[in-house]
Formats: structure tokens, sequence, C-alpha cells
């Protein structure tokens, strides 16, 4: 004699969130009385319950009671298929134990949790955030992010571009928001987006048995004729839910309104300088130093004393009495038309003149390029322009003779030029050097780095000859 048990379902499935039964049926078939408890054993034990759990059979009697089973819609009640077993021990005969056994079904179901941080971003071009993403389902996931903006301002890139998340598991992805072209000048700009995360296209709608994730019951019916059914989850629990995130990216102009203004109040400075002012002030340094040779055109030559006893002057053969005394009847030839000495210019002679100094220097290094004046000349210069096209870096130190004119260091400026109303002067022989120190070649308008520095030097002035004493 033995006990028997049997369910009244050989397979079950449920949903998580749902509820589904089934009977189980306990005969005595020994000749006493006896009382047996259930017990249920195997994965599904924490959400299955018997009731009642205890029953009292007389000697061939039998009672059927209900197996009820409840996953919770949480990550712990895996998807998948498990044994679900009933232990009925008997209280008198323990050793006539027996475990009836049935195959749970749970289907799996996806829900995830996520997060967009920061939620806003201010900045030039791009934008960073990080999306935190956790998979709430019963069953392992690949999540993708779905990056959009209504008016495809921005471009997205997500690294890693999926995620693989297991049933209570946590990640992390970077979202890159980068709009399509800078904004120079004006008002910032608002580009609100939206990130949509959810299984990967494939992922989602059927379990890993390839069943429908909404779960499907399964009837039967028992020894006494009842119907059985196992219930899905119900309709108010969505099989799937993808976050929507709202995120914004506020791009900055590269330069502020005000800076334009000014600019523009800079450029007509400059304009009013070289159009007004500048002619109007070499005019006037014009008509200085042609009066000032005017003037010294104009002053008579000193002429010779007469002698102090008012004696005729001797004749060029002499006196008739004998040789005259030096200086005493003859003036000093040439007093007063003496030129000036070495160096001077000569009025009248000056001409306009420039000349361009090439440097090429390479990287870590110094070189020096220079412009001598010719031999009999004096170059008063009055103008200096200094052209760095390449941006470069580094430092320029101009000298004329001995004398320094300048040291400039080359990032501070594309172009450059000096003016003087009183010129510098350079005598015969001596040299305007442009020396140059290059730290780092700079790029041209072609947009590929240079090599080496490259600086030019245009000086410009009045080019003289010499007035030679006697």
């Amino acid at each position: 004699m033995t006990t028997s048990a049997e369910l009244g379902l050989p397979a079950l499935t449920v949903a998580p969130g749902g509820v589904a039964t089934t009977t189980l049926t306990v005969r005595n078939d020994l000749d006493v009385v006896e009382a047996y408890s259930l017990e249920v054993v195997g994965d599904c034990a924490a959400w299955t319950t018997v009731e009642p759990a205890r029953v009292s059979l007389f000697p061939g009697t039998s009672e059927t009671v209900t197996v009820r089973l409840a996953p919770p819609r949480s990550s712990t009640a895996r998807a998948g298929e498990f044994p679900l077993g009933i232990r009925v021990l008997p209280t008198e005969r323990p050793e006539l134990v027996t475990v009836p056994e049935t195959t749970v079904t749970v289907t799996p179901f996806h829900e995830l949790q996520a997060a967009l941080a920061p939620r806003r971003r201010r900045g030039w071009l791009r934008g960073r955030y990080r999306t935190s993403v956790r998979n709430l389902g019963n069953a392992p996931t690949t999540v993708a992010p779905t990056p959009g903006q209504a008016g495809e301002d921005l471009r997205f890139r997500a690294t890693p571009e999926r995620l693989r998340l297991e049933p209570g598991e946590s990640g992390e992805l970077r979202l890159q928001a980068r709009a399509r072209k800078l904004i120079w000048f004006g008002k910032q700009a608002s580009w609100p987006f939206e990130v949509t995360v959810g299984p990967e296209k494939g992922t989602d709608g059927k379990g890993s048995d390839g069943k429908p994730t909404n779960g499907s019951g399964a009837d039967g019916k028992d020894p006494d004729g009842r119907t059985e059914t196992a219930p899905t989850a119900p309709d108010s629990l969505p099989a799937i839910q993808n976050p929507v995130l709202d995120g914004e990216f506020i791009q900055l102009p590269i330069f502020p309104k005000w800076l334009l203004a000014l600019l523009a109040a800079l450029l007509a400075l400059l304009l009013a300088w070289f159009a007004l002012v500048r002619p109007a002030v070499r005019s006037s340094a014009k008509q200085a130093a042609e009066k000032a040779v005017a003037q010294q055109n104009a002053t008579p030559a000193p002429t010779s004393a007469a002698p102090a006893d008012g004696a005729p002057t001797a004749p060029s053969g002499g006196n008739p009495g004998g040789q005259g005394k030096p200086g005493t009847g003859q003036p000093s030839a040439g007093t007063g038309n003496r030129g000036p000495g070495p160096g001077l210019a000569v009025p009248g002679t000056g001409q306009q003149s420039s000349a361009t100094i090439d440097v090429q220097t390479a990287n870590s290094a110094s070189s020096a390029g220079s412009y001598q004046v010719t031999h009999g000349k004096v170059f008063d210069i009055t103008d200096i322009v200094v052209a760095n096209f390449q941006g470069d870096q580094g430092l320029l130190t101009i000298t004329a003779g001995k004398q320094t004119i300048t040291t400039i260091a080359l990032e501070t400026f594309r172009n450059q030029d000096y003016h003087w109303v009183t010129p510098i002067q350079v005598s015969e022989d001596q040299a305007v050097t442009a020396n140059v120190t290059c730290e780092s070649p700079g790029t041209p308008a072609s947009g590929k780095q240079a090599s080496t520095c490259h600086e030019l030097v245009n000086i410009s002035g009045t080019l003289s000859d010499i007035r030679q004493g006697n």
C-alpha cells in the first residue's frame, strides 16, 4: 500500500504579475487514517502556495487541493521553464512520501528604467551626456538608445551603440549631441531632443523560447471533470516599456554680440585714420621738411674780409716788391661754400624707395635677413610693414645699424605697420636687419600647417645722395 498524489496539469504557463492555478489530488490507500503535509519544492517555491497545506484522509478516500502560482513582476522571477514539485509527506508512514511534478513556464517581460544626466548642456558645438539604464525585466535584453530631434539640427553618437543587460543589471551609455554648424555671432540657440531607450530590434516581443512575451494560458481537466486554467498577466501591465528621456543642448555663439559692435567701431576708426588723419600728418611733415630745406638754401654764404689798411688786393702774380704774406691780401677761397660733412643728405636728391626682406626660418631655429644701404647713399625710413601671413609663433627683432627699432611676438599679429613723422636715418653701408626666432610654424590660408616660419618685412622711405666735404 502506498500514498498516491497527482497534479491536475502536466505543464503550466504563467506571466509575472499574473496568477495561475492547478489542482493536486491526494488519495489514502492505507488502512489507517493518515494526515498529509503538502510542501512546494523547486525554483518556484518562493511564489507558489498550496491551499490547504495539510489534509487528513480516511482509508480509501481522496481530497483535491488548490496549487496557486503568483510570480512577482520583477527581475527575481526569471523567464524560462522550471520544475515544480509538491512533497506529500504522511505523518504516520513518512517513508511513503511522494513528490508529483509538473513543468512551469514563466513568460518573459521587458521593462527598463533610464535616466539622462545632465539634462541640459551648454557648448559651442557639442554636448556630452550619460544615459543610465537598468533592466527591470526578467529576461536578458540588449538596449539601444534612439535619439531624435525635430529639426535635425543635431547629430548624435552613442558609445557603446548597444548594451546587453541581465535581469536586474545596470549599465551606462555615453551620448554626444553635436550641432551641424557653429554660431559665430548673435544669440544662443536651444535644441531640445528626446532619447528613446528600448531593446534592440529583434530582441523584444519574444521570449527565449520564441513564444510571445504576453503569455498564454493552458487548459486541462482534472479526473473529476473540472476545468483548470493558467491566467496571464493583467492587461494593464504592458509587455514592454521604452523610457523616453528629455534633453537639451544650448549652443553658444563663438563671439558675443557686443564684440561685433566693438569690431565695427575699431574698423571705422582704422578707416578714418588711413583716410583722414594719416594723409594730414604726412602732408604736414612733408611741408615742414620742404620749408627747412628752403630756409637752408636761402641762407647767404659769408664774404671775404677786406684788408685792414685799405690797401688794394695784390694781383695773383704777387707784389712788385716781393712775395706777399699769406692771408694778408688774399681772401680764403671757398669760405662759406664748404658742403656738410659725410652722412648728410644732399637736398633735392631724395627719391622714394622701398625694399622687402624675406625671412624663412626652420622650426625651433633663428635666421635673419637684411637690406644694406648703398655706398654714397643715406636711407630715411618712414614706414615699415611686417607680414606674418601664416600666423607663426616666435619673436621678430628689427634693427637699423646698431639701433634696435622694435621687438615683437609673432603670435600677436598677422599684419603690423609702423610710421614715423621724423624718419629713422640709416647711413651708407649700414643694414636694416630682420631677425626671426621660430617657435612654431603657423597655418596659412591653405589649411595645412607650414613646415617653416615665413615673415616679410617691407621698409619704405627716401634714398638720398650723401654730400661729401671738400
